[in-house]
C-alpha cells in the first residue's frame, strides 16, 4: 500500500472511532459494540454509499471517489473544515497536487518589512511544516530568537518539543504542543512525500514520546486564532491573543500576530518587553534556548 493510502486508511479508521453513535442519527441497534465509534457499515449508510465501497476506501485501495462522496463521508464522520480538507488532500480531490519536495521557501521582502514594522506586537511568519521564515524583535523577545538558530533548526514544532525553554515558557504547553502536531499533520497531508517534512516528523517521533503519541492519534486542526498563556522570565505571566493571516496566492505562508487586551496586565508585560528592546537598541535576545538541537529540517532547506 502506498504511503498516502496508509495515511488515508489510518485517518478514516481513527475518525470513525471517535464518532459517538448515539448522536449520529442512526436507527436503533441492539447489537453490542466491541470497539468505540461507528462501524464501517454505519459510515457507509450515513454517507449514502455501499459498505463494500466504503470498506475499500478505508483500506486505502486505489479508488477515486467523487467530490460529493468525499463530502458525504466527511459529514458522516463529523469532520470539521480542517478535517474535510485533510481528507480531500489524502484522497487527492483537494487543491492541485504540489511538488513532492518543494524548493527553498523564502519570505517576500514586503512581508518581511511588514513584520519588522509591527514593532509593538510580536509577529512570526511560518511556512511549510511550521518553518519559521521571519520573526520581529518582539517575537524574539517573547518566544526565542529563531533567526539566531542554525537554519535547519528554525522550526516552530521542533522548538516546541525539543527545547526545554519552550516547555518552561508555556503555562499551557500541552495544549500548544498538541496544536503544533495537528497543524503539522494538516500540512503533511498537503504535500505527501515531501522528504523534509518526513525527516522532521521522524526526528520528533524519535525524540519526543508526547509527539509520537499525539501523532498516532491522527488529529488535524487549523488554528486561525487563539491564545497562549506564558510564564516569561522577564515579563512574568501574561496571555497573548493571536490572529493568523494567509497572503492571497501564497497558501504556504502564514503571518501570526500576537496582541494583548489594552490596559491589561498582559499588555503592560508586552510593554515591558518593548521598553527593554528600546533600551537595548532593538537587539532582542529573547528567552534562552536549552542548547539542545538535534539535526532536522528547517527553514533553510
Amino acid at each position: 500500500m502506498a504511503e498516502s493510502n496508509r495515511e488515508l486508511a489510518d485517518f478514516l479508521r481513527r475518525a470513525r472511532s471517535q464518532v459517538d453513535p448515539s448522536g449520529a442519527g442512526l436507527p436503533p441497534d441492539s447489537r453490542a459494540r466491541r470497539v468505540p465509534g461507528l462501524r464501517r457499515e454505519e459510515v457507509a449508510l450515513l454517507a449514502g454509499v455501499s459498505t463494500d465501497y466504503y470498506t475499500r476506501l478505508e483500506q486505502g485501495r486505489r479508488i477515486t471517489p467523487s467530490p460529493s462522496v468525499v463530502e458525504a463521508v466527511g459529514r458522516a464522520l463529523g469532520l470539521d473544515d480542517a478535517g474535510r480538507a485533510h481528507l480531500r488532500d489524502l484522497i487527492g480531490t483537494g487543491a492541485p497536487a504540489r511538488e513532492r519536495s518543494p524548493g527553498v521557501q523564502r519570505v517576500r521582502p514586503g512581508l518581511r518589512r511588514l513584520v519588522d514594522a509591527l514593532d509593538g506586537e510580536p509577529a512570526l511568519v511560518l511556512g511549510r511544516r511550521t518553518d519559521v521564515l521571519a520573526a520581529n524583535a518582539m517575537a524574539a523577545a517573547l518566544f526565542t530568537d529563531f533567526e539566531r538558530l542554525p537554519a535547519r533548526h528554525r522550526n516552530y514544532a521542533r522548538w516546541m518539543f525539543l527545547d526545554a525553554g519552550a516547555r518552561a515558557l508555556f503555562v499551557d504547553w500541552e495544549e500548544q504542543a498538541r496544536a503544533a502536531v495537528e497543524n503539522l499533520r494538516l500540512d503533511a497531508g498537503r504535500v505527501p512525500g515531501d522528504r523534509h517534512t518526513a525527516a522532521l516528523i521522524a526526528e520528533l517521533r524519535e525524540e519526543s514520546h508526547e509527539f509520537d503519541a499525539w501523532w498516532e492519534q491522527h488529529r488535524v486542526h487549523q488554528r486561525t486564532h487563539g491564545s497562549k498563556r506564558l510564564r516569561h522570565p522577564v515579563a512574568g505571566e501574561l496571555t497573548v491573543e493571536y490572529e493568523t493571516l494567509t497572503p492571497p496566492g501564497d497558501p504556504d505562508t502564514t503571518l501570526y500576530v500576537y496582541t494583548a487586551e489594552p490596559g491589561s496586565p498582559s499588555a503592560r508585560a508586552l510593554g515591558l518587553l518593548a521598553h527593554g528592546l528600546d533600551a537595548a537598541g532593538l537587539d532582542a535576545a529573547g528567552p534562552r534556548t536549552s542548547g539542545r538541537h538535534a539535526s532536522g529540517p528547517g527553514a533553510g532547506r
